[in-house]
């Protein structure tokens, strides 16, 4: 089985690590330490893996006791049950994600260092920034939050949003946190499900060489939310609107002022960390819940044994705080290396603007959207010639199928020496299910091994494993960094249908993957209808919303288009009212609509007229079998007729697909 696309052609290693690199990792002092514990010994990473998701309770057990966490029962148990969902950790735990980095809190390098588009840096030492995660954790306090409220943010990547964050775990409250450049809707979409108490929010923020005014939309924000106490203002320059009279406003100077001791509240192992959002095709955004605990170990996991970062290290996974990759960077901290951050457009003045920031920082690891490396490919970069990239020793890349020619470029033009991890997971569990290990040769094309603890295989439709074949990306047995549920989903019932309705008691994850009998992997793209662009999920009835609450507009289907070897591309098709056309000035404001009120990200490509949306009989939209049609891996005998409402309405796609229209431009 092929999807939208051909297999690797070579297996030959584009990067091998050497002896001296291998001994020095953290994955090598990890090994030596589960030799210690148990007497095991293992031939190769594939054989470190095998034994990580067979001997799951062992693996996690001393993965906890190799980072040092807080001393627990040894008598208790690691996993209660191994079944899925419902899986519990390290019952009678008690901890909390701040732990880990106050264990490096008295170390003499910076907790972050960013750098805005405009050239200026701020850097936070550590004790500046344990007095302001200190003062802020008191000041929520104040206001009433106490362990298990919710505090939002509407913040962009920068210190602030990191103090923010910190402070709310600090004190056992929940913290979610939405990007500026969302519109009202979206956020409200999302944050009103968890009837927060606090929000912070900047008032703008610069992106582009232009400043943004957001508090108009902060303002619709207070007026959306009833539940909330009290709003801490993050100023921005030369925005217009006036406060808020619902709630106080206290400004962030006033928030983080004075002095206060830093004690982390202990909290069960399964207690809510924090809110994040992956969309589904029907109804508002999921609201996943994950845990203290199961963030914390599997990110030190990820940073160490995966990223191989350590204490005295700068890394910088470059994202916005719309993307879990802002989870992903800043668990730095956890293993007391330095956040490093980039506040902008990262091709202002020019897409060597971030080349320049791993130089002018000494980041030693650093990771982006495969689109941004891409983009540097066909530009034609060399970094190589023009930056001093002396320090930096690993690279990463996640969002969408790196493709093997940027695999290649990266060895020809960046750096022939360097530990290259192309990863892909998700927002659904805040990690990286397959990635890379500094132990295991880097192939073109591929990702180059499954992460430890994570039992990932590649199933047919009959649920049968599979190798050198692309099929569902599957997890096997339970992770401690899955979703303890979604908010307000009492029943559980979104959380099964969401994850476990295909395979009983198996996560599928959405993805078609192939798995080498090396153990690498190969991501095929969306196996599902969500709409992923750059790495950033949205579903698809979000944008529907947006679109059909234009005049003029009666009915609308959007699927995303990813073709490995192409750039992805997002078609929307929309059904108009009587009398309308589509006119270049409806076309605008459809894109203005979008972009204004969900994500600039996620703007169509194209916009097409039909004449219907294909249905099923219960009225839902058949997104996943237009999406396969349009990308040729359905022809008029994939689709069952007979469950649709309207049948005639697929032909328009059949013959879209057979024209090749979508492959003539877009607007």
């Amino acid at each position: 089985m092929s999807v939208g696309g051909t297999m690797a052609d070579s297996t030959q290693p584009l990067w091998v690590p050497s002896e001296m690199r291998i001994a020095d990792s953290e994955l090598a002092r990890f090994e030596a330490f589960v030799i210690a514990r148990t007497g095991k010994h293992f031939d190769s990473y594939e054989a470190l893996w095998r034994w990580s998701t067979e001997a799951l309770e062992t693996f996690w057990s001393l993965l906890w006791d190799f980072a040092g966490l807080a001393p627990r029962d040894p008598e208790a148990p690691v996993l209660h049950s191994t079944a899925m969902p419902g899986a519990e950790w390290f019952p009678g735990a008690r901890l909390n994600y701040m732990d880990a980095i106050m264990r490096h809190a008295d170390r003499p390098e910076p907790v972050v260092i960013c750098e805005h588009e405009s050239g200026d840096v701020e850097t936070l030492e550590r004790s500046e920034w344990q007095r302001q995660v200190a003062a802020l954790a008191a000041t929520l306090v104040d206001l009433g939050v106490g362990p298990g409220d919710r505090v939002v943010a509407y913040l962009h990547n920068t210190p602030q949003c990191l103090i923010a964050f910190h402070a709310t775990a600090s004190i056992g409250a929940i913290w979610s946190v939405a990007a500026p450049d969302l519109g009202a809707k979206g956020v409200l979409d999302r944050f009103e499900q968890i009837e927060p108490k606090v929000l912070i929010a900047t008032d703008g923020y610069d992106y582009g060489g232009k400043t943004f005014d957001r508090s108009e939309i902060v303002n619709s924000m207070v007026e959306g939310l009833p539940t909330l106490k009290a709003l801490v203002r993050v100023p921005a320059t030369d925005c217009r609107a006036a406060r808020p009279a619902q709630v106080p406003v206290l400004d962030w100077p006033d928030a983080i002022r004075g002095d206060a001791p830093l004690h982390p509240t202990a909290v069960d192992f399964a207690h809510p960390l924090w809110v994040v959002y992956s969309s589904g095709t029907t109804g508002k955004p999921k609201a996943i819940v994950h845990s203290h605990g199961g963030v914390l170990l599997e990110h030190i996991k990820q940073m160490s044994l995966q990223m191989d970062i350590r204490a005295g290290d700068r890394f910088m996974w470059f994202s916005s705080t719309a993307w879990m990759m802002w989870n992903y960077n800043i668990a730095a901290a956890l293993v007391g290396a330095t956040i490093c951050i980039y506040d902008g457009n990262p091709v202002k003045p020019d897409l060597g603007r971030l080349w320049s920031v791993i130089e002018r920082h000494r980041i030693r690891a650093f990771g982006a959207g495969a689109a941004w490396f891409e983009s540097c490919r066909n530009a034609g970069l060399v970094p190589s010639e023009t930056y001093d990239l002396s320090i930096l020793d690993a690279l990463g890349s996640t969002g969408s199928p790196l493709l093997p020619e940027v695999f290649d470029w990266i060895y020809d033009s960046v750096k022939a020496d360097v530990y290259l991890a192309s990863i892909s997971g998700g927002t659904d569990f805040a990690t990286a299910c397959v990635g890379g290990a500094v132990s295991v040769p880097v192939v073109s094309g591929e990702i180059s091994c499954r992460s430890l603890g994570c039992a990932v295989e590649a199933f047919d439709p009959a649920g049968v494993s599979v190798v050198d074949t692309v099929g569902e990306l599957v997890i096997t047995k339970p992770m401690p960094s899955m979703p303890i549920g979604f908010w307000g989903d009492s029943d559980n019932q979104r959380y099964l249908e969401s994850y476990f309705d295909t395979y009983p008691g198996v996560w599928r994850h959405g993805d078609w993957i192939r798995i080498t009998e090396r153990g690498s992997a190969v991501i095929y793209g969306r196996s599902d209808a969500t709409i992923n662009r750059h790495g950033i999920r949205m579903g698809t009835s979000e944008i529907y919303r947006v679109v059909e609450s234009i005049d003029g507009i009666a009915d609308s289907l959007v699927v995303d288009l990813e073709f490995l070897g192409r750039e992805s591309l997002l078609p929307l098709f929309v059904v108009l009212d009587p009398g309308v056309e589509l006119t270049e000035t409806l076309v605008g404001e459809v894109k203005t609509a979008v972009r204004s009120g969900l994500s600039p990200r996620h703007v169509p490509d194209v916009i097409h007229e039909i004449n219907e949306v294909p249905r099923t009989f219960s009225g839902k939209k058949m997104e996943i079998p237009v999406r396969r049609v349009l990308l040729g891996q359905a022809g008029a005998e994939g689709i069952n007729r007979e469950t649709m409402a309207n049948p005639d309405s697929i032909d328009w796609f059949l013959a879209a697909a057979a024209n090749r229209l979508l492959d003539r431009g877009r607007q």
